[in-house]
């Protein structure tokens, strides 16, 4: 069974050479840069095939560092990367960013107003029809905003959305999957999958977080198992990558074989186009 992850991050030090934006809400998940080789080694010992790797916000609206590693190892890695789209050059960004080495699509997370405007105000009803228009496929984090996912949805059937974790909200325990509900009502459009990643860490429970398998499961039943991507968000998880893994492959035992190879990677890498020989259609 191929394993690939659905979220992990990288990141370099803040430095004067690479600086670091001062004005994000977001912190390091660890105390020290978390590099690709260090990332190459963790998943080798856990035996993840694969991984896409998410700039993560607090190093700034950069793609550099993922998109170097994508391309010096495309058969295991491959980056859903962030874009700015208030630039100028919004629109020619968007249909030339698949022709990027190691570039799957992009990723939006909706922590601040201007993020979560692009779900809310019919000003950008210009970058759906543009992501559809190129095939980009999107992952976003939209807690308390699916309602607007699923009119952008309905307007563009061509475009292919990942819901990130669930969509589970910001906090821990049974309030982390409070609009469970809303996000299953979402399952009726064939072109929304969802991460179930960084589970652990909104458990609140030790291993092997039983309390949040009745969410995987039911997004099973809702989405089936092409649509739901297994995914850790690697840096923050209170356990190890090997339980991280597990916790799918031993201790949900109404899962099949069959789904388990969907869920744990294979839906992901066609969901996404991401080939076995590592090119990206």
């Amino acid at each position: 069974m191929m394993i690939a992850d659905a979220q992990v991050h990288v990141w370099a030090a803040d430095t004067p050479e690479r600086p670091w934006p001062k004005d994000r809400p977001a912190k390091p998940q660890r105390p020290v840069p978390f590099s690709p080789d260090d990332l190459l080694r963790e998943m080798d010992a856990a035996g993840v095939e694969r991984a896409v790797l998410v700039p993560p916000s607090w190093e700034g609206d950069r793609n550099d560092l993922a998109l170097a590693a994508s391309q010096a190892h495309p058969r295991r890695l491959a980056t859903m990367g962030r874009l700015l789209v208030d630039q100028l050059d919004a629109r020619e960004a968007i249909r030339s960013w698949r022709k990027q080495p190691g570039m799957l699509g992009a990723r939006f997370t909706f922590r601040m107003g201007g993020e979560i405007s692009m779900l809310t105000e019919p000003s950008y009803h210009w970058v759906w029809s543009e992501f559809e228009e190129a095939g980009v496929p999107v992952m976003l984090y939209p807690p308390g905003l699916l309602d607007h996912v699923a009119a952008i949805a309905e307007r563009h059937p061509g475009i292919k959305i990942i819901l990130d974790h669930l969509a589970f909200n910001r906090v821990k325990g049974a309030a982390a999957w409070a609009d469970l509900p809303d996000l299953l009502a979402l399952a009726k459009w064939p072109n929304i999958a969802v991460k179930a990643s960084a589970l652990p860490f909104y458990s609140g429970e030790d291993y092997p977080y039983r309390n949040v398998h009745e969410a995987i499961r039911r997004a099973r039943d809702a989405f089936g198992p092409r649509r739901v991507f297994w995914g850790t968000d690697l840096t923050r998880l209170p356990c190890t990558y090997r339980q991280a893994i597990t916790m799918f492959t031993e201790e949900l035992p109404w899962l099949t074989e069959d789904e388990k190879e969907w869920i744990m990677g294979r839906g992901l890498c066609e969901w996404l186009g991401w080939r076995d020989d590592g090119s990206i259609v």
